[in-house]
Formats: structure tokens, sequence, C-alpha cells
């Protein structure tokens, strides 16, 4: 049964994946979201800036994988933590983004989203859409695209 919320935020487009970086809270749009995995094998790219974990087959095509710890420049995750993965497409390309923990999906509605507070991190603001309060926290809405726009303009 949808509640009237829901069938609005459903209307709105604002379903988003929750997935967890460092303790933090985060939301990318479900609808940019081709698949969620669990630890993957990852072969490093020699050369590759820091963030780029490396790269993994997904059914015979190469995923460039990125550590959203390093990107959002977090301590790294301890040695024997296995990230998850959200895999998506970006520019005709597919990217594995590799965060902590992937929660469920959820609506949020576009009128309750709330500006980056002045205080947040000025990595984390640059590829945040907004904050959503959520469970007494702040979910923050990721900017795929700024997410995975690595090393230009930083």
């Amino acid at each position: 049964m949808r509640t009237q919320s829901t069938q609005a935020a459903i209307d709105e487009g604002e379903l988003v994946l929750t997935l967890t970086v460092g303790g933090q809270p985060c939301g990318v749009p479900v609808l940019q979201v081709r698949d969620v995995l669990g630890a993957q094998g990852i072969t490093p790219i020699p050369l590759a800036p820091p963030e780029i974990e490396g790269a993994m087959n997904l059914r015979g095509r190469i995923v460039t994988a990125v550590d959203l710890r390093r990107r959002l420049g977090l301590p790294s995750r301890d040695a024997t933590a296995k990230p998850m993965s959200i895999v998506v497409e970006q520019g005709g390309e597919l990217y594995s983004m590799l965060a902590d923990a992937v929660g469920e999906v959820v609506p949020l509605l576009a009128a309750d989203r709330q500006p980056n507070p002045p205080t947040l991190d000025p990595a984390w603001r640059e590829v945040s859409r907004g904050v959503h309060r959520r469970d007494g926290q702040l979910l923050i809405l990721l900017d795929v695209e700024r997410l995975l726009a690595i090393g230009g303009g930083r």
C-alpha cells in the first residue's frame, strides 16, 4: 500500500537508493542505478587517479570501479571490509561506485530537499544535490555525474 507521500515522491521522480560512505548516509537517484553487487574482484589499473580502485568484469563489460571514500577524501576502509558496488552508466560507460553499505530504495519529496549546509566539507559539497533529514540524520543526495568527473575541475 502506497502512502500519499510515497506516491508524490514517485510522481516527482525522487526515489533514491540509500548507501553509506564513511558512516554518512547518502542517496543516488534509483533511475541511474543499473545494478547493485556484493564484493567483486577488482583489477588495479596502473597510473590511474587515486580514487580509481581498478576495473571489474560485469557480464563481459569492463566497469571502472571508483572508491567513494577516496573520492570524498575519507580514510580508507578496513582491509577486511568488502565494499558494495553500485553500478551506474555515465557518458556511455559503466562505473561501479564502491560504498561501505547499500540500504534500500526510499521515496523523498523534492519539496523536502534542503540546500547543502554551509559547514559541509567542500569535497562533499562539490558532489551533493542537497540534503534530506531522515531518521535523525542528514542524507546527502549525491550527483552521480559530478561524482564521476574524476580529475575534471577538482
